[in-house]
């Protein structure tokens, strides 16, 4: 476990001195890098530990998660001022291994809409909104699982992403 909390503190420590690194004189533009028709792939992994502090025995769980997602930018730019930005669609699949209490999986993917700020040169703050579908074969060995299907919904704000 010692191991995993320096991976992340390098990778923290990484992408916090990245920007400085970089060449001061580079005039690169979010806005030139993401236009209409730009394809984006990425993937996201984590790292689940639940706790029963507020909840049932059942819920002290392991997991590890991957969420790879595949995106396209559908609209010129639009809007003015500090508003002004881009719109994405992307597909976004989830897998989940819990290993305890006991071995089980989750699998399914959403549908996600993003909106790119574009108006802060280099950074480029986004929100983005999704809906999908899980199944589970937790259910019916835990409580709170009542059925193998789920609605999932995703909100992300305040992230951003920095153009080097």
């Amino acid at each position: 476990m010692m191991l995993l909390h320096r991976i992340s503190l390098l990778i923290t420590i990484t992408i916090l001195i990245l920007p400085w690194v970089a060449s001061a004189d580079s005039e690169l533009q979010a806005r030139d890098v993401v236009k209409r028709g730009t394809v984006e792939l990425g993937v996201m992994a984590g790292y689940l530990q639940g706790e029963k502090i507020f909840t049932s025995i059942s819920s002290n769980r392991e997991a590890i998660y991957a969420l790879p997602r595949l995106g396209l930018v559908v609209s010129p730019e639009l809007g003015s001022r500090w508003y002004q930005g881009n719109l994405a669609a992307f597909i976004e699949p989830i897998y989940a291994h819990y290993f305890t209490p006991f071995g089980a999986s989750a699998a399914g993917g959403s549908l996600l809409f993003k909106y790119n700020f574009l108006a802060f040169g280099r950074w480029m703050p986004f929100w983005d909104l999704g809906l999908g579908m899980l199944w589970t074969n937790l259910a019916p060995r835990i409580p709170e699982q009542s059925t193998h299907f789920n609605f999932v919904l995703e909100n992300r704000s305040r992230h951003s992403i920095f153009y080097l």
